[in-house]
């Protein structure tokens, strides 16, 4: 079963539900987590304390509103638009990620996040 989150980026909060993947538990099972944005194109990431290689659900390309897990980085992520590595409308990450989730509420908010703002997920 899908399990809720609630994710507070600098001044906006969006809602998201974690996938049933060993991954996505281990996110969950670490919250609450706090760290520091690093914004990438529209991609919003941050190192936290979980470690996982690649796994079934490893995309090179996302859509609007995944939640990704990028081992090289041991960082979330938040996609939320192009970024750097994209090519036309595509969403790619620096590298895969596994998928973990998706944002169920509406992520444009997520353009007014810059580097270095608090975020911070928690259960919810």
């Amino acid at each position: 079963m899908a399990q809720r989150i609630r994710i507070e980026a600098g001044k906006e909060v969006v809602t998201a539900e974690l996938h049933d993947s060993e991954t996505a538990l281990k996110v969950y099972g670490a919250l609450p987590i706090e760290g520091t944005v690093h914004t990438w194109g529209d991609e919003i990431y941050f190192e936290i304390p979980v470690s996982s290689a690649l796994d079934e659900t490893a995309r090179e390309v996302v859509e609007v509103g995944d939640l990704g897990f990028w081992p090289t980085g041991r960082a979330f992520c938040i996609f939320f638009g192009p970024t750097p590595a994209s090519r036309g409308d595509e969403i790619r990450p620096a590298s895969a990620v596994n998928l973990i989730g998706r944002v169920i509420s509406e992520t444009a908010s997520l353009k007014n996040v810059g580097d270095g703002e608090p975020i911070r997920i928690e259960r919810g």
